[in-house]
């Protein structure tokens, strides 16, 4: 643990909490359901599905079966432009400068997020922030073998202990209930940000709540 900090390490949830994707996710959903001969969410509705594994919100959401589901999120993933994974979407304000103060006192940092792995790498790369990251980590693309929020914040760790980092006073940064439940079932402390998409309430369980970048800064950094 460094003396800038009470936390060894600081994982982030990407999604409502580094950046804001929602005009580009609601594009590819309005596409996906004209394909799926379904009315289209509005932009209302994204509350119900930005955080959440996709898979899980085609089928609360759409009332799709599992199969059908899986074959939404193919060809909705499809769309991404991966020659501009930063089209449709900007990051929070304050969130990079924090970053970088982060990485200055010397705090290992780590993504986990519900996102498939192959769109988090690009999307840091995309927004010059992945040189804050000492592992970056997403769902696996099938969906299975990486999927809950527990399971990417254990490979978190993993990753950074692997990579040196001491996880002994990890925190997680999250907006949503799903980050909350999987900071509870890896022991992980949780802020919760209300900058991002949730509902009232979604923070119950968390140690703190930011709702400004600065706000977090005070939570995580002594100096």
């Amino acid at each position: 643990m460094t003396g800038a900090s009470q936390w060894s390490c600081i994982l982030w949830d990407m999604d409502g909490t580094i950046i804001d994707a929602s005009e580009g996710i609601l594009q590819r959903l309005k596409v996906t359901f004209d394909q799926l001969g379904k009315p289209a969410p509005t932009r209302d509705d994204l509350i119900d599905w930005i955080g959440p594994p996709m898979l899980e919100s085609f089928q609360n959401n759409a009332d799709l079966t599992p199969e059908e589901a899986r074959t939404a999120v193919d060809f909705y993933r499809s769309l991404h432009n991966l020659n501009d994974m930063s089209a449709g979407t900007r990051v929070y304000d304050g969130v990079v400068d924090l970053l970088g103060e982060v990485t200055a006192a010397g705090v290992p940092q780590a993504i986990a997020s519900s996102k498939p792995e192959s769109q988090v790498v690009p999307l840091a790369h995309a927004f010059d922030i992945s040189g804050d990251f000492v592992a970056m980590v997403g769902a696996t693309d099938d969906g299975l073998q990486r999927a809950t929020k527990a399971d990417v914040v254990r490979e978190a760790l993993k990753r950074l202990e692997d990579a040196g980092a001491d996880i002994s006073r990890p925190v997680l940064i999250g907006d949503r209930h799903h980050d909350v439940e999987g900071g509870a079932a890896t022991g992980v402390p949780v802020i919760h940000v209300t900058w991002g998409f949730s509902h009232p309430h979604e923070g119950d369980g968390s140690i703190a709540t930011a709702t400004t970048a600065t706000e977090l800064r005070e939570l995580l950094l002594t100096v």
